[in-house]
């Protein structure tokens, strides 16, 4: 007999055992992941004149923090760092992991 007074609760190794292969497809499963430099508004008449070697500019300064977006949602905030010592390559260093806001709450 359980000791728990929900014997649905109380279900042992068998199901933590399931648990961890449903928490193993999650962890498996892919998002897109977006690190935003920043962005610019532009009337589509000056968007058709870029072409190769063309500068946008961007609302982001240099040393701003960039936003770091999972599926379209800001999950973090860092700094462009160099990965490789050729400077080919660039990442991010994060320096603050954005809570869930209230919106997030509420869907």
């Amino acid at each position: 007999m359980s000791s728990s007074p929900f014997p649905e609760a109380d279900l042992g190794a068998d199901a933590r055992i399931g648990d961890a292969r449903n928490l193993d497809s999650i962890l498996r499963i892919p998002v897109l992941m977006q690190v935003v430099l920043g962005s610019a508004t532009m009337p589509v008449a000056n968007l058709m004149k870029l072409g190769r070697g063309a500068v946008v500019p961007l609302d982001h300064r240099v040393g701003e923090p960039v936003d770091v977006m999972v599926n379209g949602r800001v999950i973090a905030r860092g700094e462009i760092v160099i990965v490789e010592e050729d400077n080919s390559r660039f990442g991010v260093s994060l320096t603050e992991v954005v809570g869930p806001s209230a919106d997030d709450a509420n869907s």
